[in-house]
């Protein structure tokens, strides 16, 4: 059962961040169960997890239940979008939406912990990863530093870069990790210090100076977060 949960949980996050585009987020806000691609979400979902778990009978109780869940779940969060922080809504919603595949998975089967994959099912701990590293991460990210407010600052960047270096920084940290070069990460945090260093120096506003370390820490924070998980999880289930 361990292999179905890595890919219920990699059909969660792919439906729920790399096949959500943000005109869908918004639609979804502004005319809840209204708009369609509140619907399409839905089924994308439940498409998801049928084709991951192989459209097996034994399975179909609990993927109808996590998605009839996650529909409402969504609903909540967006009866909820005016009363509570975004940040804290986004959160809760994912933390729920999490804690009702455990529990329908485990509730319906007897999860083994120590039961050990195969090899084609310990490639599903990397391709999670490997969502969790650029798409999920770039989006808690997103969600956290939205708090501050930095279109006064001058100067023009190209469309998304930051969203992408901070991608191929937090892979090249996953790389280092499972390759055990712990030097490779502090070369890669002095390089980035030397390349941000004449945009922070010619900088009179101590808030983008802030910003952007915070934005550092959290995106290395998670990487190393997401690495060791990973490795722990590659050489737990041998």
């Amino acid at each position: 059962m361990i292999s179905t949960l890595l890919k219920l949980l990699l059909a969660h996050f792919l439906g729920d961040f790399v096949l959500q585009p943000y005109k869908w987020v918004l639609s979804k806000e502004r005319k809840g169960a209204g708009s369609a691609y509140f619907w399409f979400h839905i089924g994308i979902h439940f498409l998801l997890m049928f084709l991951f778990t192989g459209f097996k009978l034994s399975i179909m109780p609990v993927i109808t239940g996590i998605g009839i869940s996650h529909l409402v779940i969504d609903l909540l969060k967006i009866k909820l979008k005016n009363q509570v922080s975004s940040i804290y809504l986004f959160f809760a919603d994912q933390a729920l939406h999490l804690l009702v595949i455990f529990m329908a998975l485990g509730f319906y089967f007897n999860i083994d912990w120590t039961h050990s994959l195969k090899f084609q099912d310990k490639w599903l701990i990397l391709v999670l990863a490997f969502v969790l590293i650029t798409y999920v991460s770039g989006v808690i990210m997103k969600i956290v530093l939205s708090k501050w407010d930095l279109l006064d600052f001058e100067g023009e960047a190209l469309e998304k870069a930051g969203w992408y270096i901070g991608m191929l920084e937090r892979l090249f940290i996953f790389g280092f990790v499972f390759l055990e070069y712990w030097a490779g990460i502090g070369f890669l945090i002095a390089a980035k210090s030397i390349f941000r260093f004449s945009d922070l120096s010619k900088s009179k506003d101590r808030k983008l100076t802030e910003y952007v370390l915070i934005g550092t820490l959290l995106s290395y924070g998670l990487a190393l977060v997401i690495a060791l998980g990973s490795l722990q999880l590659w050489f737990y289930f041998h």
